[in-house]
């Protein structure tokens, strides 16, 4: 397995439907307990070896690459001399090994377009393909195996999506059961955690 395999994140939607978060961050930085959406998913990948990652900035960009510049500060304690700037970091807490390009691939362009305005980053004859908002309990180690074992150019994870609302069974006026928000019987909708091969990246 290539560790060197790039990971690239898409991070340029607007992310409308949070639009009471997404009006002042981008939804990336959004946070699931006290991290951001994007390290949840960059830790996904971290925990299975993959730290180098590229990410394809847009709406509120500018938001994410201070996030990581200021990352040491953020989550742990500092002293600053303001004369030469120089920074002395107490009792390292937080501190990750990971390297992260980041890319300004514009706010209105599809998502293949932004795959294509970072190719030159990718230095890997494969690399693999996840959206910024999608946090997801997936083992990359099988998601490799399984993409090695059948020789296409592509491999894209699906997932059933629960239904919006909980199912009663009743007889007449008698409820027998109720399920709430269970996972739709039939059909899959892309999970976006994807694995493609460089060279195929033609548009």
């Amino acid at each position: 397995m290539d560790m060197k395999c790039k990971i690239v994140i898409l991070c340029g939607g607007q992310g409308t439907r949070l639009r009471e978060e997404t009006e002042y961050i981008p939804k990336p930085l959004v946070k699931i307990g006290s991290k951001p959406i994007l390290w949840h998913i960059m830790k996904i990948y971290a925990r299975y070896g993959f730290k180098d990652f590229i990410l394809c900035l847009g709406y509120k960009g500018e938001k994410i690459k201070e996030y990581f510049f200021n990352y040491r500060i953020l989550y742990n304690d500092f002293t600053i001399e303001l004369g030469n700037q120089k920074i002395e970091i107490h009792n390292l807490q937080e501190d990750v090994d990971w390297k992260v390009t980041l890319i300004d691939t514009g706010e209105n362009i599809l998502k293949g377009a932004r795959l294509k305005r970072i190719e030159k980053y990718i230095n890997s004859d494969v690399f693999m393909v996840t959206y910024a908002d999608g946090v997801a309990n997936i083992n990359i180690n099988e998601l490799l195996e399984f993409h090695n074992s059948h020789g296409k150019i592509a491999t894209l994870t699906g997932v059933k999506p629960p239904s919006r609302f909980g199912i009663i069974s009743a007889e007449g006026n008698k409820v027998n059961n109720f399920i709430e928000k269970p996972q739709t019987a039939k059909g899959l909708i892309n999970g976006g955690f994807l694995y493609l091969i460089k060279k195929y990246l033609i548009i």
